[in-house]
C-alpha cells in the first residue's frame, strides 16, 4: 500500500461521530505479574494516601466553611457521590481502553479535584469545596477497581494473598500521612487544610505516572498472564458470575461501607467536641486508614482457613459493633479506639467480599459496576443519615 492509499483509508476511518484516539487501546497480551503486581501496588498506595489526607481534611474543613451547621457533611457526601458515580464509566472504560487510559484518566480527576478543592480552602469558597471534594471521589471510584485489577489474573489459589498484598500496600500510604500532612500544613498556614488537599492532588499525580507504565492488558483479559500461558494444560476458564451471586456480598460489603462512613463523618467532629486539636485529629484518621488497610495482609490467610463467607459476616459484626461505639462513646480514647476498630471490620469485610465475587464466577464489567456502585451508595447513606 502506497502512502496515500494509507492516508486515503485513515481519513475514511475518521468519519463523522467516530471518535479517534491518540494512544491505541491496550492490547490484550500476556502480562508479567512481577511487574503488573508492584505497579498496580505502588499506584494503589498513592491512591489511599489521598484518600487519608481527604478524609482527614474533607470534615473539619466542610465545618469550617459551610454556610449553616447542617451542610458541614456535603464536601464529605460530595465526595462519595462523585465516586459512585464514576464507578460504570470506570468499569466500562478499564475493558474498553485497558487499565493505563482508564486509571489514568482517574488520578487525573484527582489531581484536578485536589488542586480545585486547595484554591477553595485559600479563598474560603464552600461550593468551589464541594466541587473539589467529588472530582476527588471520581478519582476513588476508579481507584476501587485496582482491587477488581489484581483478582483478574491470579490463580484461583492465589487471589487472596494477591488481593491482600495490594490493599495492604495502602497501609504504607496511611503511615506516611500524619507526617506529610503536618508538613503541607505548616508550609500553607495560615490556610488550614490548603496543604493536605494539595499534597492530596499530588498522590494524583503519583498514582497517573504508575497508571501510565502499567504493562499493556485489558481489564477483562487480564487473566492472561505469562503464568498461565506457560502451563502445560492450562484451567478451563472460570464460568460467568450469575447475578443472584452477586447478593451476599454486596449486602455484606454494603452495610461495612455505611458503618465506616457513617464513623468517618462523626468521628472527628467527636474529637473536637472533647477538645483535641486538628494535628491529633488528622494523626488519628490516619491511623483509621492504615486500620483499613493492614489487617488484609492477615485477611488472606484467614480467607483460606475460614473461607471467604464467614470471614465476611465476621468483619461485618465487627464494623458495626464499632460504628455504634463511635456514636455512643463520650471519651476521646474510646472514640479513637472504636474509630480504629471500624477501619479494621472494613479491611477484612472488603477482602473478603472481593474473593466472594471473584470466587463464584468470572464477574462482568456491568456486574462489577453495580457492586461498587451499590457499595458507594451506602457508604453515601452513611454520611447522610
Amino acid at each position: 500500500m502506497s502512502a496515500s492509499d494509507f492516508f486515503d483509508a485513515e481519513a475514511e476511518a475518521a468519519r463523522a461521530g467516530r471518535l479517534g484516539c491518540a494512544c491505541p487501546e491496550d492490547a490484550p497480551r500476556a502480562l508479567r505479574r512481577s511487574l503488573g503486581i508492584g505497579r498496580l501496588a505502588g499506584g494503589f498506595a498513592l491512591i489511599v494516601l489521598a484518600q487519608a489526607l481527604t478524609l482527614g481534611a474533607l470534615p473539619l474543613a466542610g465545618a469550617m466553611l459551610a454556610p449553616r451547621p447542617e451542610l458541614a457533611a456535603l464536601p464529605l457526601a460530595a465526595l462519595l457521590l462523585g465516586a459512585a458515580l464514576a464507578s460504570l464509566p470506570a468499569s466500562f472504560l478499564l475493558d474498553t481502553f485497558g487499565r493505563r487510559a482508564a486509571f489514568a484518566l482517574g488520578a487525573s480527576l484527582g489531581v484536578a479535584g485536589g488542586l480545585m478543592a486547595a484554591y477553595a480552602m485559600a479563598l474560603g469558597a464552600f461550593p468551589m469545596l464541594v466541587l473539589g471534594a467529588a472530582w476527588l471521589g471520581a478519582a476513588q471510584g476508579f481507584g476501587m477497581f485496582y482491587r477488581h485489577a489484581a483478582a483478574f489474573g491470579a490463580a484461583t489459589g492465589a487471589r487472596a494473598g494477591m488481593v491482600a498484598r495490594l490493599i495492604g500496600a495502602g497501609a504504607l500510604a496511611g503511615l506516611a500521612g500524619p507526617l506529610l500532612a503536618g508538613a503541607a500544613e505548616a508550609a500553607f498556614a495560615p490556610y488550614t487544610f490548603a496543604g493536605t488537599l494539595l499534597l492530596a492532588a499530588l498522590a494524583q499525580l503519583g498514582a497517573l505516572a504508575f497508571a501510565v507504565l502499567l504493562p499493556e492488558a485489558r481489564f477483562s483479559h487480564a487473566d492472561l498472564t505469562v503464568e498461565a500461558m506457560t502451563v502445560a494444560a492450562p484451567a478451563p476458564r472460570p464460568a460467568p458470575l450469575a447475578w443472584r451471586a452477586l447478593i451476599l456480598p454486596t449486602l455484606i460489603g454494603a452495610l461495612a461501607w455505611g458503618a465506616m462512613t457513617s464513623a468517618m463523618a462523626g468521628a472527628p467532629l467527636s474529637l473536637a467536641g472533647c477538645g483535641v486539636g486538628v494535628p491529633l485529629i488528622s494523626g488519628v484518621v490516619a491511623w483509621h486508614v492504615v486500620a483499613m488497610y493492614a489487617p488484609a495482609l492477615a485477611g488472606g490467610v484467614l480467607a483460606r482457613w475460614i473461607g471467604a463467607p464467614p470471614l465476611a459476616l465476621l468483619a461485618l459484626a465487627l464494623c458495626l459493633g464499632a460504628a455504634l461505639a463511635v456514636g455512643w462513646a463520650t471519651d476521646a480514647v474510646m472514640i479513637s479506639a472504636a474509630f480504629l476498630t471500624v477501619g479494621a471490620g472494613w479491611a477484612l469485610a472488603s477482602l473478603a467480599t472481593t474473593l466472594m465475587l471473584h470466587g463464584a464466577g468470572t464477574p462482568s464489567r456491568l456486574q462489577l459496576a453495580a457492586h461498587d456502585g451499590l457499595l458507594l451508595g451506602a457508604a453515601l447513606l452513611g454520611v447522610l443519615v
